[in-house]
């Protein structure tokens, strides 16, 4: 396992557990960050969801640690530790499940209420300090829905209303359980869009497992990667995503996620310019205004690399860096490259005849030719 944050962990929330079944075996330790979106990601089966369910005393384990806190200046709290286990209800989170699972019977407002029973004393109710409850709904679209029951709702509007409940506690930490996993495409799009502005909105923390690679991109802060059981590693979505011993399987979706400054536009071609810590990039003009922060992904198989710089191409976007190391790829005949932009990494997917005829190796000048770059939030 590699814990890129093991230097900080002492101002890092735990999570520390060993349960075994019939087949299967969680055995994990990690320090996670206090702020921004943990996103736990692996293949069906890895134990994202059983991870999870530990962290939020869903299920008992016979050895386990888990610690909170609020964030980095915040005392401690133990929900569990050798011979004290806090049971789900007494811990100040919030729960999203795959499914909606909403009260059948009670409409959009009835099931909100029943939430918000459960709101008891908090020593830092972070969440009330700027909401309020109509503003929860609002954020999350609903606000025209509340007189509604369930059966009467999309699948999107259903989870966007289970998100709303959740929030209705005021949780020091939102988990979120594959939120998406049962929502057709059209309906993911429809929800996506709530969960960056939630992401924005809330200082809280949000816990958030996913098997999606565009969810992580879109969402992660700090990613997770599981298997069989096991932490492979565990890093800012940054750094996690530019390793080339990742364990993360993404194939054509192999890339990077940046996060960039608005710096310039062109009104006459609909453009605006991201500059970011390595050089900049143009895109379609989003309607962001100039000085604003925003993410952005380049995908490995959308950047080639070239030995000088050329003028004479319709590509736009051409940056020098240095080539840090070359790794087969999944794919037989392609070879992934890593190549460093200033501070940032960029990931290349180039063919092996292509490395072999240019003579690429580690440490020599090349310049990364980006032929689209899509922005995320």
């Amino acid at each position: 396992m590699t814990d890129t944050n093991h230097f900080d962990s002492h101002r890092k929330t735990r999570a520390k557990f060993f349960l075994q079944r019939p087949g299967f075996i969680l055995d994990v330790d990690l320090h996670l960050p206090t702020q921004g979106v943990i996103a736990i990601f692996g293949p069906s089966g890895s134990g994202k969801t059983t991870l999870l369910r530990c962290m939020a005393g869903l299920e008992k384990t016979e050895h386990g640690k888990m610690t909170w806190r609020q964030d980095q200046f915040a005392e401690e709290e133990i929900w569990q530790d050798d011979g004290f286990f806090l049971p789900t209800h007494k811990r100040p989170l919030g729960y999203v499940f795959q499914e909606a699972s909403l009260f059948d019977h009670l409409t959009v407002k009835g099931n909100l209420n029943y939430a918000k029973k459960r709101r008891g004393p908090s020593k830092v109710d972070t969440l009330a300090s700027f909401m309020s409850d109509d503003e929860i709904q609002s954020l999350l679209g609903i606000s025209h829905l509340v007189n509604r029951k369930p059966n009467q709702l999309s699948g999107g509007e259903r989870q966007r209303v289970a998100i709303a409940r959740a929030l209705m506690i005021h949780p020091q930490v939102l988990f979120m359980d594959e939120p998406l996993a049962s929502l057709d495409d059209a309906r993911k799009d429809e929800v996506l869009p709530y969960l960056e502005t939630l992401k924005t909105k809330l200082n809280i923390p949000i816990v958030y497992v996913t098997h999606s690679a565009n969810e992580i991109a879109r969402l992660a802060d700090h990613l997770v990667v599981m298997e069989n059981g096991e932490v492979m590693t565990s890093g800012s979505i940054e750094k996690t995503l530019a390793d080339l011993n990742n364990p993360l399987k993404l194939g054509p979706e192999a890339g990077v996620v940046l996060t960039g400054q608005i710096q310039e536009k062109d009104p006459q071609w609909h453009l605006m310019q991201v500059g970011f810590d390595g050089g900049a990039v143009w895109l379609k003009d989003s309607g962001h205004g100039l000085g604003d922060y925003v993410r952005i992904r380049l995908l490995a198989k959308d950047i080639s690399i070239a030995l000088s710089h050329h003028d004479d191409s319709s590509i736009q976007n051409i940056l020098s860096g240095h080539l840090l190391a070359l790794t087969e790829d999944a794919d037989e005949g392609m070879v992934l490259a890593q190549v460093e932009v200033g501070h940032s990494v960029l990931l290349t997917r180039i063919t092996a005849r292509s490395v072999e005829k240019l003579g690429l190796k580690p440490n020599i000048k090349v310049w990364v030719q980006i032929k689209s770059a899509a922005l995320i939030g």
